[in-house]
């Protein structure tokens, strides 16, 4: 049940002409109403964010220019200037070492069998994620630390190996001649949690899987949801007892699909070890989200990307999956039509090659250059403004090819998302109905030329807010109530 003001409703509709964000005077356009009641919510939002892992962190860590780096910085968290993310996902490592970007674990030998006292290693960098996560919990207040193992370490599975998937020693279906490894697995996950924890940045999320059902060259272990439902009765108590029970919650199980992670979601309920998860997670590069999926946790998008399309920072030129309209898109459906509480992309920053559009921003360490892709725009207009705690409210409505979203943030500012993938500008107006009056709007948009930029927006005397959304854009009413009541 969320708490938010007593039959307040906002409506958004066109009014008539208006000057464009640029002045010039347009004619009324067909009216298009949308009704965004702030009395029926739907999900509370975790936030947006991105991955570091396989040394990509490495890319801002390292930069010689140190300008440069803090620009990197802001443009990942700063709510004015940059996309205002609120999430990072790092990545545990399980490798014996950092050859190629493999990420190394903190108990790379053997200690001799799972009951032995394991000899942790740790570097104090963590393949370059702790230097960022430091930076976005202190300069930025990030506060939604997300890390992720993609295996653990070769000597606790079924193959021996880190890589080439295997399985747990000690899950059901999974007997090894070493032993039974779960109880260290579930430790070395706390050392790893505490290694952090004395660095200054309190990890909040902590997934024990990847792709669980895909078994990969890198770093990869699998599971089905009885497996993984075995292993969270451990790891839960072992959080507990470690001190990390209110701060750490577990999550489970970035399937490779939303199918998948719907199945393994049912066995883990059957097993009785739902109730143990903070969040669900879940990717989808086999398959993505036709609705939402039946769970009581909330449920994040935890890695989407672009893999195979050639680098663009385009914002729209054929509808292609790397432009930014299409991720403003992407976006709105995971969270409007799936009700995603998390939404992350792949990697913040990569390196040119392989020059896909697998991550936001294309770092060159060699030659301190970077260079943005609008995707970081589209998410700007949802991230800086729709804030970890806010619930998402009923919009219906829209006509015009307009797509809306609404979102009442915890300090009472409202959010009205609005996104034209037509070659149309319309005219909007927003009124607030027996609520507070707004005090106050600020519009941005973000579109080919501009990256999530002020836009035109003003209040009247009898409350209504007035602006416009350009063709193929996505804008974002930032709305600022007052304390003044109305009867609208």
């Amino acid at each position: 049940m969320y708490l938010t003001k007593p039959l307040l409703t906002a409506a958004v509709a066109i009014r008539g002409a208006i000057a464009t964000p640029h002045g010039e005077p347009i004619q009324a356009r067909q009216a298009n109403t949308i009704t965004v009641d702030l009395s029926k919510t739907y999900q509370r939002m975790d936030g947006f964010g991105f991955s570091l892992a396989f040394q990509r962190a490495n890319l801002i860590t390292n930069m010689s220019d140190k300008t440069k780096q803090r620009e990197l910085l802001d443009l990942l968290f700063n709510r004015t200037t940059g996309a205002g993310f609120s999430i990072i996902r790092n990545g545990i490592g399980s490798s014996p070492s950092s050859n190629s970007d493999w990420m190394n674990t903190i108990a790379p030998n053997n200690p001799g069998g799972p009951n032995a006292e394991p000899q942790y290693q740790w570097d104090g960098k963590d393949s370059g994620q702790l230097w960022v996560s430091q930076q976005a919990v202190n300069l930025y207040g990030v506060k939604t630390i997300y890390a992720n193992a993609w295996s653990a370490p070769g000597y606790m599975k079924t193959n021996g190996r880190d890589t080439n998937g295997g399985n747990l020693c000690g899950v059901p279906g999974a007997q090894c001649s070493s032993g039974d490894w779960r109880q260290a697995y579930a430790n070395y996950l706390v050392a790893y949690i505490n290694f952090y924890a004395e660095a200054g940045v309190n990890i909040t999320h902590l997934g024990f899987l990847n792709e669980p059902d895909y078994s990969a060259s890198y770093a990869s272990m699998q599971a089905n949801g009885n497996q993984a439902a075995d292993f969270i009765k451990i790891l839960h108590p072992t959080l507990e007892t470690a001190g990390l029970g209110g701060q750490v919650g577990i999550t489970c199980c970035d399937s490779m699909g939303w199918n998948n992670q719907a199945g393994m979601v049912s066995q883990i309920r059957s097993a009785g070890a739902e109730n143990m998860l903070k969040a669900v997670t879940s990717h989808t590069y086999q398959g993505g989200a036709g609705g939402p999926m039946s769970t009581r946790a909330p449920v994040w998008m935890s890695e989407q990307c672009d893999l195979n399309g050639a680098w663009t920072t385009a914002w729209y030129a054929y509808g292609g999956a790397g432009e930014g309209l299409t991720w403003a898109n992407n976006i709105y459906s995971a969270v409007v039509n799936a009700n995603v509480s998390g939404y992350l992309y792949w990697e913040g920053v990569q390196w040119p090659n392989p020059n896909t559009n697998e991550k936001i921003i294309r770092v060159d360490n060699t030659t301190n250059t970077y260079e943005v892709s609008r995707r970081l725009w589209a998410f700007a207009n949802w991230s800086r403004y729709v804030r970890p705690g806010a619930v998402r409210v009923d919009a219906r409505g829209g006509g015009n090819g307009l797509r809306t979203a609404a979102f009442e943030n915890e300090d009472g500012t409202i959010a009205v998302i609005a996104i034209s993938s037509g070659g149309s500008a319309a005219d909007v107006s927003v009124t607030i109905s027996r609520g507070a009056k707004p005090a106050a709007v600020q519009a941005f948009v973000s579109d080919a030329t501009r990256n999530c930029e002020s836009t035109p927006a003003t209040v009247a005397d009898d409350g209504i807010i007035s602006g416009s959304v350009a063709a193929r854009s996505i804008t974002t009413f930032f709305i600022l109530p007052g304390s003044e009541s109305t009867t609208r």
